[in-house]
């Protein structure tokens, strides 16, 4: 399994905000960002700070996928 945050960007494009706005909203480094973009690993802590910023759930915001065909498995 990975984790997919295709669903954050979608949601940061509807409010209009930049990668630069979340990081102060949130409180986290530009490596965070960097991290979700190549859809890395980022501690639950970081995701916490990122639903807290944006008033959400952790199913709004990433998606785990199946590593083997690509195909999600959340939706």
């Amino acid at each position: 399994m990975a984790v997919c945050y295709d669903r954050l960007f979608h949601r940061m494009i509807d409010k209009r905000m930049t990668n630069a706005q979340l990081m102060s909203m949130a409180g986290f480094s530009p490596n965070i960002i960097t991290r979700l973009k190549r859809n890395e690993y980022i501690s639950l802590e970081s995701i916490e700070k990122i639903c807290v910023a944006l008033n959400c759930t952790t199913d709004e915001i990433l998606e785990f996928v199946s590593n083997d065909n690509g195909v999600q498995e959340n939706e």
